[in-house]
C-alpha cells in the first residue's frame, strides 16, 4: 500500500479528480482526501497591492491530494495526476509535485477492517 500525495494548482483540481476517477474508480473503490495549503516553490506568489504599493506574496495557493491506493494502482494514479495537473503546452512552473510514500496501515473505523480491504 502507497499514500500518494500531490501538490497542485487550485484550478487544475477537477481535471484531475476526473483522471484518477478513470483510472481507480471500480466498484466505489475511490478515495480522495483534498486540502487547500499554501507554500512556496519556484513559482512566486502573487502581487496585491496594498495601500498602492505591490506586495510580492512569500507563499502561493495549491491544493494538496492524498490517495491511498495498493500498489497495483501507483503508477496509474501518479500517471492521473500528471496528465490532469499538467498546465496545457507541456507544463509549467507551479504545476505541482507529487510524492509517493509507504503506507503501513490502514483501518476502516465503521468495520475494523484493515490493510488492503480497508481502502
Amino acid at each position: 500500500m502507497k499514500l500518494v500525495i500531490a501538490i497542485i494548482r487550485p484550478e487544475r483540481l477537477d481535471a484531475v479528480q476526473e483522471r484518477l476517477r478513470a483510472v481507480l474508480d471500480e466498484g466505489d473503490h475511490y478515495r480522495i482526501t483534498v486540502d487547500p495549503v499554501q507554500g512556496h516553490g519556484r513559482q512566486h506568489g502573487e502581487v496585491e497591492y496594498v495601500r498602492g504599493q505591490p506586495v510580492q506574496q512569500n507563499l502561493t495557493r495549491k491544493v494538496r491530494l492524498m490517495v491511498a491506493v495498493n500498489d497495483a494502482y501507483v503508477d496509474k494514479s501518479v500517471d492521473a495526476i500528471i496528465a490532469g495537473a499538467r498546465t496545457d503546452g507541456g507544463g509549467a512552473v507551479g504545476d505541482g509535485k507529487i510524492m509517493v510514500m509507504p503506507l503501513e496501515e490502514v483501518i476502516r473505523i465503521r468495520t475494523g477492517e484493515r490493510g488492503s480491504q480497508a481502502i
